[in-house]
């Protein structure tokens, strides 16, 4: 399963602060499909990421009642990318 869509970088300084982008809610509706198969601990899921030239494996996290992306410091860095920029997300879910 493919995934693509667009969503704004947003930061969270928590206990391990991170950068994230959130899923809307039609694709996370289609990611729910699949949830159950493929979800291990807290609901995360495993998927493969790519924002323009940059790919990289990672996991979603629900929350919410969505799921978030996490965004590296490798792949902000090398997409040129700061919170609040809006970007294009590819999601690919081995199903």
């Amino acid at each position: 399963m493919n995934l693509d869509f667009r969503g704004e970088m947003w930061f969270w300084k928590g206990p391990a602060p991170w950068h994230f982008i959130t899923v809307p809610e039609e694709e996370c509706r289609e990611l729910e499909t699949t949830a159950a198969f493929l979800s291990y601990g807290w609901g995360m899921i495993p998927v493969t990421a790519r924002i323009g030239g940059t790919r990289w494996t990672t996991s979603l996290f629900p929350k919410n009642g969505l799921y978030i992306v996490p965004v590296k410091a490798g792949v902000r860095k090398a997409e040129g990318l700061e919170v609040g920029d809006t970007v294009t997300v590819r999601l690919t879910v081995d199903v």
